[in-house]
């Protein structure tokens, strides 16, 4: 796919300057917008959703993502003792692996061990840390902008020169469909996610009023140090099962197992807006995030301050540590193969 620099996108009124980063690199704001009115605007600071407006039943359109309104905010948030990766994409590897080490064919690679001694959501300098190519802008029906990004052999000690390709799509549904490619030119792990945190209610609000439905009747065990054991806790008479629909918890921190692909494999309800959002997935976990990296100190867009219950996320992803775990799904791309992922948010009004 052809890699254009971003001046050729710099005549379009949907492409703006967002800042500079240190070596004076561009960064530069991209919006979406359907015939519905809903509208997305994406930097390509990690290929990161900074906006996601959505049609309320009272006319109004609601935004139901955290975030920043300057790229300052976005750099300076990975300062901070945990953080919180507002509406990033994740790679090389999503979630956590244990002591940071795996092996493949027979060689075992040491990485970042930035969370408590395990690799968390891909090292020092994730993809969310990068700056990412825009290979495509188009608008019409079903907008959509695709990033790019080239990681080096050994990035974060890796293996491979991966290649990844990112395609957002605004469709006329009002879904946000993601579609994730990528190539190595060795055999590596792989495993990425989207992390925004979403607020159905409004990103200066909490999320403790919505209801919660996960299609998931077991979720990973973990140790102390959120690694997962190689086993599953089931989930009949447990406080996360939410195969019924529940109140939204104050910390949750967990990967649920999803059977069925092709069917919703998640839903957010919020009767104040009548709003819902259904996740689509073709990968076997939904790991749910509420409750930190907010720190109550964090000043977030149009001068809302962030708490620990601002925002939930619904990160789509094979399972954390699955390259140290033989029988959880495989996380090995090889040379010559494609790694392919499509995670849709779509959103309806509540009748």
């Amino acid at each position: 796919m052809e890699i254009k620099q971003i001046s050729h996108f710099q005549d379009q009124s949907d492409c703006k300057l967002f800042g500079l980063m240190s070596d004076n690199e561009e960064i530069h704001s991209f919006e979406l917008t359907n015939k519905n009115g809903m509208k997305v605007q994406l930097i390509n600071y990690g290929a990161t959703v900074t906006s996601l407006k959505v049609p309320a039943s009272n006319g109004k359109l609601v935004d139901v993502v955290l975030g920043f309104d300057t790229l300052e905010s976005y750099l300076s948030s990975y300062n901070l003792p945990s953080a919180p990766y507002f509406g990033t994409t994740v790679g090389r590897y999503a979630g956590r692996i244990s002591k940071g080490r795996f092996t493949l064919n027979n060689e075992t690679f040491q990485l970042a061990g930035n969370n408590n001694g395990n690799t968390l959501h891909g090292g020092n300098i994730g993809f969310g840390k990068r700056v990412w190519n825009v290979t495509d802008l188009t608008g019409g029906e079903n907008p959509s902008i695709t990033f790019s990004l080239l990681s080096e052999d050994s990035d974060e000690n890796f293996p491979g020169e991966l290649h990844v390709y990112l395609t957002y799509t605004l469709t006329e549904e009002n879904e946000l469909k993601l579609e994730y490619k990528a190539t190595t030119t060795r055999d590596t792990v792989i495993n990425l996610t989207h992390h925004s945190y979403f607020n159905l209610d409004g990103h200066d609000t909490s999320v403790l009023g919505q209801q919660m439905y996960i299609d998931a009747s077991k979720m990973l065990e973990t140790d102390s140090n959120n690694i997962p054991t190689g086993k599953f806790t089931a989930l009949s008479n447990h406080a996360f099962d939410f195969r019924t629909p529940k109140t939204c918890p104050s910390s949750i921190d967990n990967s649920f197992v999803i059977e069925s692909q092709n069917k919703v494999a998640a839903q957010l309800f919020s009767e104040k807006n009548n709003l819902q959002m259904s996740v689509y997935t073709d990968q076997p976990s939904v790991h749910i995030y509420v409750g930190g990296n907010c720190f109550d100190i964090l000043q977030g867009k149009e001068n809302t301050k962030y708490h620990a219950t601002s925002g939930i996320c619904f990160e789509t992803q094979n399972f954390p540590d699955a390259p140290n775990q033989a029988h959880f799904p495989n996380s090995v791309l090889k040379k010559g193969d494609e790694y392919r992922q499509t995670t849709v948010y779509k959103f309806d009004r509540i009748n």
